[in-house]
């Protein structure tokens, strides 16, 4: 049977979890609130890049993405950082909607699959 690691777990969730060389990361959010769509979508990008680097990958290896802002009619001024930050030909499957954040001042969580 193959080994499941996972990481940064506690009694609700773990950050990350990798399998068969798949690194499946958690709803990840930004952690200063007093920044716009843009700013927050940027400091969640690199906490992205932090933890697939952890596992030996990047962001050239999207599988899959799935996003939520807190307003929908922020999705073009997120899409403008998100463009710039994905390399060209590595555009993952992804989802991106509307809903209601844990905390009002979360503007986007972002969730990624990736493979090594």
């Amino acid at each position: 049977m193959a080994h499941i690691k996972r990481n940064g777990t506690n009694q609700i969730l773990s950050t990350s979890v990798e399998y068969h060389g798949f690194v499946f990361l958690a709803g990840i959010t930004a952690d200063d609130l007093s920044k716009d769509i843009k700013g927050q979508t940027e400091e969640v990008l690199a906490k992205i890049d932090a933890a697939l680097e952890a596992h030996g990958t990047d962001n050239t290896r999207l599988l899959s993405a799935q996003i939520w802002l807190k307003d929908i009619r922020d999705r073009d001024a997120m899409n403008e950082v998100w463009i710039k930050w994905l390399p060209a030909g590595a555009q993952p499957a992804r989802a991106c909607v509307q809903a209601n954040m844990a905390s009002p001042r979360h503007l986007v969580e972002i969730m990624v699959t990736a493979c090594k």
